[in-house]
């Protein structure tokens, strides 16, 4: 699981509860920019507030941050008041632990929908499920030779979560892809090499196959099962 920046998100909500403080006593809107320090200083706030709102969308949990609770602890700690009710590091060390048994809730939810999903998949007409899990469908059968796990092959592909986002495609972008057989996610290699060139498959793969409990980027949660759409155009010469 990772960790959250705890600066960074607290910075994010004290700008949005800053600004939102100085519009209710009036003196946000009025601030006067009369010296270069001032205008310096609101161009300061403009850019690190906008880049911290969106770090604040990542926050996890259904509920959104207790404002009050919130300025209650910042206000102390930049008082460095006597009544914090916690100190910095047990601060930290509470957030890091909440935020990792939301992650992990999240990821245990993941597993089961995709666990579901390929079960009753598996029973669809047409769909192979190998020894591994992998499942897929022959949408076209090729005539061309197999890969190997040393090749390197040429593919048009779109990759999709469950619920139907594309998360990549190089068929959007207009380019196939190159690369090795050997250096892709588990699942891609094994379907690789069951399928000849010319062959077009659609393929689900089982979160253990993919990315697992780690995910990737920002769309691909840990233990995501995932649904591809590959294109086997060559098998490219070295």
């Amino acid at each position: 699981m990772k960790k959250v920046s705890v600066v960074m998100m607290a910075a994010a909500v004290a700008a949005g509860m800053a600004v939102t403080s100085c519009n209710q006593q009036g003196g946000a809107a009025n601030v006067a920019l009369s010296a270069p320090i001032d205008s310096a200083s609101y161009a300061l706030g403009i850019n690190i507030g906008s880049n911290l709102k969106e770090n604040l969308k990542t926050f996890p949990g259904e509920k959104p941050v207790n404002h009050d609770a919130f300025m209650s602890g910042l206000m102390a700690a930049m008082k460095d008041s006597a009544a914090m009710k916690m100190t910095p590091e047990v601060a930290q060390t509470y957030v890091n632990d909440y935020v990792m048994k939301i992650q992990q809730t999240e990821a245990e939810a993941e597993l089961k929908a995709g666990q579901d999903f390929l079960a009753a998949n598996k029973t669809k007409e047409g769909v192979i499920t190998t020894e591994s899990g992998l499942q897929y469908k022959v949408i076209t059968e090729g005539t061309g030779a197999k890969p190997t796990a040393e090749d390197q092959v040429k593919c048009h592909y779109t990759g999709k979560l469950l619920n139907g986002t594309v998360f990549d495609s190089s068929v959007q972008r207009g380019e196939p892809t190159v690369f090795g057989v050997g250096q892709v996610i588990r699942g891609w290699q094994e379907i690789l090499q069951l399928m000849p060139v010319g062959s077009k498959y659609q393929v689900w793969i089982p979160s253990e196959l993919a990315y697992g409990p780690n995910g990737a980027g920002q769309m691909i949660k840990p233990n995501a099962t995932l649904e591809f759409e590959v294109e086997l155009l060559e098998i490219v010469k070295k």
